[in-house]
């Protein structure tokens, strides 16, 4: 099953090695990169569930980063946690002004870090319990297992919504047909991943119909994601 994935951007390799082995045991993905341009372009490629970012990086600053990613809707709401060895009160202010969530100023204890993370994922996914997901005038009803569209029904398969409600729970994230299918088939069930391809096809037919707009990325060689609000 998918778990949150968490991109740390840190170029202090011990440091970022100790993050890595420390959130990969609480059972996390996670990625570690060393350069804030090569942050940048990961964060272009896949939205990931939570960003670990260095405020000192070689390519693009933590703090510029960071002010790029809130001006792009995609990352707009993506929680960020910001480590630092400055810290005096108005680089905190700064930091948190600039759109981090929080903010560590190094050292700091592992746990600490951690049991912050965990707090920011909570908040950030709120639809993870929600019985409505909705995104722009796509809506679906968890309760009453039904999908509209700009108020109307819309008649989908039960592996469809199954499909659609995993891709609605993580808008803006790209999963791969791999994932999808150990996340919405089950790795009970041997299916070949052209199977997915077949479903995203019959799902965007069913919630496409008059010609709404497509909802669905397909992000070639990787995979499918739904549009983030």
């Amino acid at each position: 099953m998918i778990t949150s994935h968490i991109l740390v951007a840190e170029d202090d390799g011990p440091l970022g090695a100790l993050l890595y082995y420390n959130l990969e045991a609480e059972g996390y993905q996670v990625e570690v990169v060393t350069r804030g341009d090569e942050a940048e372009t990961r964060l272009m490629e896949n939205v990931p569930d939570l960003l670990v970012l260095d405020w000192m990086m070689p390519g693009v600053s933590g703090i510029e980063l960071c002010r790029r990613l809130r001006a792009r809707p995609e990352t707009g709401r993506l929680p960020i946690m910001m480590l630092t060895a400055r810290g005096e009160e108005n680089d905190r202010v700064l930091g948190l002004a600039t759109g981090a969530d929080d903010y560590l100023v190094k050292p700091f204890s592992m746990p600490e870090l951690v049991a912050r993370i965990r707090a920011l994922l909570r908040r950030a996914k709120p639809h993870a319990l929600a019985n409505v997901l909705a995104i722009k005038d796509l809506l679906l009803d968890r309760q009453e297992h039904r999908v509209f569209r700009n108020g109307c029904p819309v008649h989908v398969g039960p592996r469809e919504y199954r499909l659609l409600e995993f891709l609605m729970m993580f808008p803006g994230r790209v999963f791969s047909r791999g994932q999808l299918l150990d996340s919405v088939w089950g790795d009970t069930i041997s299916t070949d991943e052209r199977t997915v391809d077949v479903h995203i096809g019959r799902l965007r037919k069913s919630i496409n119909a008059g010609r709404s707009a497509d909802l669905i990325r397909t992000v070639r060689g990787t995979g499918y994601s739904i549009a983030y609000e």
